[in-house]
């Protein structure tokens, strides 16, 4: 559902130039922009109407189309199996192009008054990773590098020393994982399972959003996460960490491979970041310390969360 209008196809994403995208997008289903306001700005963009109970998400070309109708088609899945997941709007065709950015619309999550747990997110992965996925719905495999080759090669505003770094990273990387031999079964993935893709509702339910990464595979990929947070970043206190591995019923920082895995999101974390230095001296810097942290395996990682 392409749009035609005054924007600059294939300009840089920037958070004014996702504003510009998301405006024309509402315009073209009939939404009300007026008002909108910016919630979040990474690999996507993320706005709140103001005047509808609407959040509009606005990735960054059509190389991402794929990834967009995948959410769009998980969302309603999930819907239909009654799982707590956040919800695509019903009577609106999506996703909608708009000068070569993919955009959804989706029902706004209203805040209640607790954040969710680490025992919310073992729960929630536990219980999505024994879900059987209908007949109709196609999941890729596990992107494991997903858009990362894509943000080292054009990426702006970084040392070319520090591609030239990345590009050697992400072949040793490749070179471990393709060694590496999985025990469990395969089922879906959410694919980004941190704590910050949950949201606790008015009415007390825990809620699963952000569905980019969704896939068909095995559920060490969402169990990564939070072991490389406690394990690598300490970004859990050890009972967080705990009541996470309760809930779920495993600790995957046990597991031979995990040091694998925590190598390959590291890489993953460093690179999301990389692809918006340009935004702010302080994503900048952080961007700088996780690189060279990179470069000295042994190097604590005193990481802030972004």
């Amino acid at each position: 559902m392409p749009s035609d209008g005054p924007l600059a196809a294939g300009a840089e994403f920037t958070s004014e130039r996702a504003s510009a995208v998301s405006a024309e997008a509402c315009r073209t289903v009939g939404l009300d922009p007026t008002g909108a306001k910016l919630i979040r700005f990474g690999e996507n963009a993320l706005f709140r109407l103001a005047t509808h109970p609407v959040i509009v998400r606005v990735a960054r070309s059509t190389e991402y189309l794929d990834s967009v109708q995948n959410e769009v088609a998980v969302s309603r899945w999930l819907a239909d199996e009654g799982f707590p997941a956040a919800r695509v709007l019903d009577d609106v065709e999506q996703p909608v192009v708009v000068d070569g950015s993919p955009v959804t619309f989706w029902h706004l999550i209203v805040p209640g008054d607790r954040n969710a747990t680490y025992t919310d997110l073992g729960r929630v992965l536990r219980d999505l990773h024994g879900l059987t996925l209908p007949d109709g719905l196609k999941l890729p495999p596990y992107s494991a590098f997903g858009r990362t080759d894509l943000r080292v090669e054009r990426v702006t505003g970084i040392p070319e020393a520090d591609r030239a770094f990345l590009r050697e990273r992400s072949r040793l990387l490749r070179t471990g994982l393709a060694e590496l031999r999985f025990e469990s079964a395969k089922g879906p993935v959410h694919g980004d399972a941190h704590i910050q893709n949950l949201m606790v509702d008015r009415k007390g339910r825990v809620v699963l959003i952000d569905f980019e990464a969704f896939s068909f595979d095995h559920p060490e990929w969402d169990l990564m996460v939070t072991a490389t947070e406690h394990h690598s970043l300490g970004w859990q206190t050890t009972e967080q960490y705990s009541d996470f591995i309760s809930a779920y019923g495993r600790d995957l920082g046990s597991w031979h491979g995990f040091a694998t895995l925590r190598g390959i999101q590291e890489f993953r974390m460093t690179t999301w970041l990389m692809q918006n230095v340009g935004e702010s001296r302080a994503v900048a810097e952080e961007y700088a310390h996780r690189i060279a942290t990179l470069r000295n395996d042994s190097a604590p990682r005193h990481w802030q969360p972004a």
